[in-house]
């Protein structure tokens, strides 16, 4: 293969999240010599075209990063909250619940994050900052134990064969002093990294799939956020619903998360999605509404004690969700991405000015209040590990209300991974989802044309480990004889279904097509039999309304 061209930078920023543009941008401002390279690479076809959130934005980093933001008539963030509703859902009830101080929104804002990162990448490229959508970063290069680049996965090749065409090109490498890593949650390059350099914490890090829509509604309340538990979840599944009244002029963000930590195979984040919506509490916020919008990712949910050992390496960084600083509880993770890209950056500068291979960032965050605020809620998510939904509602109201994170005890949770947690098919229930209506639920390909899926002709980027194959092929096929084919029920994209081939035995196909990097199959997979790789520059989804 003929060699790779090679860009260098200063720095070297994986991904155009909160966290990697909120770095771009305070780099770019503490360079007041203008001496100062920095790019950002975006596997998505534009900025913001991966990007999908709640999102109701706490702005407290944002007000350190850019104190203008709400003079500026560019800005997305214009809805301020003005209400905050908590439920507790039965099938035919709604039992109003006092909003937890966690969930009490006063002074933030409902927005579209897939908007608020186009607006933040312009202006990181008004100060100087170099963004490339569309370019994968498939590898991380070394020399012995320093990071010192990143190489871009190489395009053209033959869909089947996966051996070059006529339109081959290699991939672009792109050497830094310092590479900040910040691909958000289960990004592939930062575990590697993490892998590598035994960085992850001893808990493991756990995931929830969150499955959201944006609908265009004729009866809108600007600012109205409510959030529900219980209902159709059993008590023994974490997980729970947001729907916030954006306005701007008629739109609605409703969606669900479910924590992969659940046990029963059969169950369906997408399905009981569906489900729920039609419950009275929530279908009257969306009668005679048309849905516009849909997509899934996950969210890291181990929280504070999931957080990694060490978020540096020589010439490297792990910043934003690529770490995990999603307040659980809160339901939020911009404002510490950003707050971690901030303090990475300055650590970055500081390193690169001094001659340093590897910075101080760890430090800073540790000292700052994005450490604080995680540590304080760091019992939410594991008591409800040990307790259920009662026991764990208890706790969390006991913290929130009295000991306020002071407690002198940190659960350190069951120690599972989520791939662990799936029981066998024959110890569970089966679930029988109703028929979606064509009006308030939906079949899930039909909801899959609003994500705007795209993959060019390209080879899969989803690969079955080899050693692990037998695991979905043949009648000894594990996952589907023991776990019912738990892949089929979780993937919100229809990626993955059995076929018989000529002999009758069962064969998992995988339809890469319709991926939309939600990253579940990665981390919910019995045996975590996929590899999740990056596929070429600008493939999956193309958000603009989540």
């Amino acid at each position: 293969l003929p060699p790779r061209e090679v860009m260098k930078y200063d720095v070297v920023i994986v991904g155009a999240g909160p966290a990697g543009l909120s770095a771009a941008i305070r780099l770019k401002q503490l360079d007041q010599n203008e001496e100062l390279s920095v790019c950002v690479l975006e596997k998505g076809s534009e900025v913001g075209a991966h990007i999908i959130s709640g999102n109701v934005l706490e702005p407290r980093a944002l007000d350190e990063l850019l104190p203008d933001w709400r003079s500026d008539e560019d800005c997305p963030i214009k809805q301020e909250v003005t209400e905050d509703k908590y439920l507790y859902l039965t099938e035919t009830m709604a039992i109003p619940l006092p909003t937890p101080p966690l969930l009490e929104n006063h002074g933030n804002f409902i927005t579209s994050l897939s908007q608020v990162t186009r607006w933040l990448g312009n202006k990181a490229e008004e100060l100087g900052v170099e963004i490339y959508p569309g370019f994968s970063v498939s590898e991380i290069l070394y020399d012995k134990d320093k990071v010192y680049g990143v190489a871009t996965r190489d395009v053209g090749l033959d869909k089947n064969t996966g051996e070059p065409t006529d339109i081959f090109e290699r991939g672009v490498e792109l050497h830094g002093k310092q590479i900040l890593f910040a691909e958000g949650a289960r990004g592939s390059c930062s575990e590697s990294l993490m892998n590598k350099f035994h960085l992850k914490s001893n808990v493991p890090q756990t995931y929830g799939l969150g499955v959201k829509e944006v609908w265009r509604v004729p009866n809108i309340q600007p600012g109205f956020v409510q959030h529900t538990l219980g209902w159709p979840l059993d008590t023994s599944t974490y997980g729970g619903s947001f729907l916030y009244h954006l306005g701007q002029p008629d739109l609605v963000q409703i969606g669900f998360v479910v924590g992969l930590d659940y046990k029963n195979a059969h169950l369906s984040p997408y399905k009981e999605f569906q489900r729920f919506k039609h419950h009275p509490a929530i279908a009257e916020h969306l009668v005679d509404g048309e849905c516009i919008g849909y997509g899934a990712r996950v969210i890291n949910e181990g929280g504070f004690q999931a957080i990694p050992k060490k978020l540096t390496v020589p010439g490297a960084a792990l910043i934003g969700c690529a770490a995990g600083f999603l307040n659980v509880p809160k339901i939020k993770g911009t404002h510490t991405a950003m707050k971690s890209g901030i303090l990475a950056a300055e650590a970055t500068f500081d390193a690169i000015q001094n001659s340093l291979t590897e910075s101080d960032f760890d430090t800073r965050l540790r000292e700052s209040w994005v450490y604080n605020e995680l540590r304080a809620v760091r019992n939410y998510k594991p008591s409800f590990e040990y307790a259920g939904l009662y026991g764990g509602a208890i706790y969390s109201g006991i913290s929130a209300y009295l000991l306020k994170g002071r407690e002198p005890w940190t659960f350190q949770g069951k120690g599972h991974r989520d791939s662990e947690t799936t029981a066998p098919a024959t110890k569970v229930k089966s679930i029988t989802y109703p028929k979606p209506d064509g009006k308030i639920s939906f079949p899930l390909l039909e909801n899959l044309a609003r994500s705007a899926v795209d993959h060019i002709d390209q080879p899969s980027h989803l690969h079955i480990k080899p050693e692990l194959k037998s695991l979905v092929s043949g009648k000894t096929a594990k996952s589907l004889t023991e776990f019912a084919a738990p892949e089929r029920n979780f993937c919100p994209a229809g990626v993955y279904e059995y076929v018989e081939d000529n002999d009758g035995d069962p064969n998992l196909i995988i339809n890469a097509q319709n991926c939309i990097h939600c990253k579940c199959c990665s981390i919910k997979m019995p045996y975590e039999y996929i590899d999740w790789t990056v596929p070429a520059g600008g493939g999956g989804p193309n958000y603009s309304l989540t």
